[in-house]
């Protein structure tokens, strides 16, 4: 029994740091084993050992030998590079806005393969969202020309105040369609596919972290401004979502108090000022009840006084609320996103503006006010990195399972 014992306890460490391998090869796109050995801090001979058991489980191939060669600066024979198999299994990324749904396909190395998006009523519609999402991940996969069975897990995005823990939207007001629902588990029926879900601006915030403006940061916050304004906070390297998963709703912090009413039950909430519903109506008195979007974009980006004018002012608001959150957490950088981050720098210039003038100073001097750079992407590039970087999903979702079959197959070939 001990044996037995001693013989799990090895081989519980030994999948783990076979799946540190798998993250620091997803993270890098291609190493070396010494390469290797420094980002997962195992030792050499371990790694090597490591490395043969995913080779052998088929999930880690050699590189493309030009690439090393000119690793190598061309003197003597270039050290080996490794990747992880594109074929070795995919992820799925659903991304759920106010009004719409969007699904992209990945490979474990996050290699986007397809993608697609459709309209829907989000907020007042789970039933039309869900089963839309379901018809979209039928459509990528066609288009990548995947087989369901090589899908490893999906993520998905909630635009609305989200508890992990039930699993279960937080908030009665900012989606009614919603309430009592445990989302995962019901798209999962309906794609066969295990889902983990999250807020929208979290996994904005992932999204920038792992493939945009934020790769490197430690300490950091996302926000999206679109229809709401949300915001996801980045702490130690990590999502920091709270005990209910509301962290980072800074479009409920309230800044007039006898201001509009709130779809969350509150008056006066930040994105009632400045989110984009309440820009385009402050600017269609000047330009026509027909302005959307892209015409408020425009006009910014020609030098209209009026619309920059107006966000500006909407970027100060959210400056104000950020100077608070940059006293309360110190971050590195702040990562401005969602449909407003289009109009670029007025709305950036007051932001900075903004915690300049209402920030401590130390915290005022160390923050980076900077423009995300993957555009509506963000949430569902989000989506696809919750499930391809969390090695706990890659072990739940059958990888660890295949490691180890494929080291019983080595260790089976080498006692005959």
């Amino acid at each position: 029994m001990r044996g037995d014992a001693a013989d799990g306890s090895l081989e519980a460490l030994r999948e783990g740091n076979r799946l540190r391998v798998v993250d620091a090869l997803r993270r890098s796109g291609t190493a070396t084993r010494s390469e290797l050995a420094q980002l997962t801090g195992l030792s050499r001979t371990t790694v090597a050992t490591l490395v043969g058991d995913l080779q052998s489980a088929g999930l880690v191939v050699g590189a493309d030998d030009g690439e090393s060669a000119a690793r190598s600066g061309g003197r003597g024979r270039p050290p080996a590079l490794l990747r992880l198999d594109p074929s070795a299994g995919v992820a799925l990324g659903i991304d759920l806005g106010h009004s719409h749904v969007r699904v992209a396909v990945a490979d474990l190395s996050s290699a986007l393969l397809a993608e697609a998006d459709a309209p829907v009523d989000v907020d007042h519609d789970a039933d039309g969202a869900l089963d839309t999402a379901s018809r979209l991940v039928d459509d990528v996969l066609a288009q990548a020309g995947v087989e369901r069975d090589r899908v490893v897990g999906a993520g998905m995005g909630l635009p609305g105040p989200y508890d992990r823990g039930r699993q279960m939207v937080n908030s009665a007001t900012i989606l009614p369609g919603w309430v009592g629902r445990v989302a995962p588990d019901e798209l999962s029926t309906r794609i066969g596919v295990q889902v983990e879900a999250d807020n929208d601006a979290n996994l904005g915030a992932l999204g920038e972290l792992t493939f945009g403006a934020g790769r490197g940061i430690s300490n950091g916050v996302y926000v999206k401004i679109s229809t709401g304004i949300g915001g996801g906070l980045i702490v130690g390297g990590a999502l920091h979502r709270g005990a209910t998963g509301i962290a980072g709703e800074l479009g409920h912090v309230q800044v007039q108090a006898d201001g509009l009413s709130c779809n969350c039950g509150g008056r006066g909430c930040l994105q009632t000022v400045a989110a984009v519903p309440g820009l385009l109506a402050a600017a269609r008195g000047a330009h026509g009840p027909d302005l959307e979007l892209a015409g408020l974009i425009e006009l910014v980006r020609s030098g209209d006084f009026g619309t920059r004018r107006i966000v500006g002012e909407a970027g100060r608001a959210i400056g104000r609320v950020l100077a608070d959150l940059c006293n309360h957490v110190n971050p590195e950088a702040i990562i401005v996103g969602g449909d407003l981050s289009a109009v670029g720098e007025p709305l950036l210039a007051g932001i900075r503006e903004a915690i300049d003038r209402y920030a401590l100073p130390g915290a005022a001097e160390a923050v980076d006010v900077r423009a995300a750079v993957l555009g509506e992407r963000a949430e569902v590039l989000g989506a696809l990195s919750l499930v391809i970087a969390d090695t706990e999903r890659l072990r739940s979702a059958g990888l660890a399972a295949l490691v180890r079959a494929g080291s019983r197959q080595e260790v089976s070939a080498g006692s005959t």
